[in-house]
């Protein structure tokens, strides 16, 4: 699996670029699934919406794709996975909506798509926010205000970093940069801190920044 991992979505042409390059082609001509699933508990079924609608501050669904689902994951496991897996194994990229880190984990393990994702070795995982840190080690618990009603969650461990999004956003004080930096003093893995117009893409076990930002690596 690609991996596109943002704080706040495709917000310049830099990100946008990688992403093309990731896809291997236009997004006008690729396939995506959005996952909102992380925005329930962070902002409401409305937070929700505005992510599939394309109306959210981090854009994924309006950038121009080809043909667009959506992969809700609290329905996944009622539902035969011969009615999604298909779908998900050809579509060209994954969008991951941004919210609850701790909820997004607990339910892509139980829908059982955490165990599919290994599979993919074409597909991009586009993810803002949550869905970049639940791509990490640790799922930074700190940063959810859910509680798992069957015990520890474990983050994805497709990558061996740690990210911080949002480094310096105005409107969240709580990711400045003293902040990032008691954040990676905790951490056993290196970390990424990164604004709302850096990206950071990994294939093939090979890392890049793409940023018209700021970024800091804590190693």
């Amino acid at each position: 699996m690609k991996l596109l991992l943002t704080s706040a979505g495709i917000k310049n042409p830099s990100i946008a670029n990688a992403l093309v390059e990731m896809l291997g082609k236009p997004i006008a001509e690729a396939s995506a699934l959005v996952i909102p699933t992380a925005a329930y508990p962070a902002g409401g079924p409305a937070a929700a919406w505005r992510i599939v609608s394309g109306r959210a501050m981090s854009p994924l669904c309006e950038i121009g794709w080809k043909s667009l689902g959506l992969l809700e994951l609290t329905a996944l496991p009622s539902i035969d996975a011969a009615q999604w897996m298909p779908v998900v194994r050809e579509t060209d990229a994954l969008l991951v909506g941004g919210g609850d880190p701790l909820y997004l984990a607990h339910w892509l393990q139980r829908s059982g798509l955490a165990d599919v994702l290994p599979s993919l070795r074409e597909t991009v995982w586009v993810a803002v926010s949550a869905g970049s840190l639940v791509a990490g080690p640790h799922l930074g618990q700190d940063l959810s205000d859910w509680q798992s009603p069957t015990g520890s969650v474990e983050a994805l461990r497709l990558v061996d970093f740690g990210i911080f999004p949002h480094l310096d956003n105005p409107n969240m004080p709580e990711f400045g940069l003293a902040d990032a930096e008691r954040w990676a003093a905790a951490l056993d893995v290196p970390g990424y801190a990164i604004d709302d117009q850096t990206a950071i893409t990994v294939i093939d076990g090979e890392v890049a920044v793409v940023s018209e930002g700021n970024w800091k690596l804590f190693d």
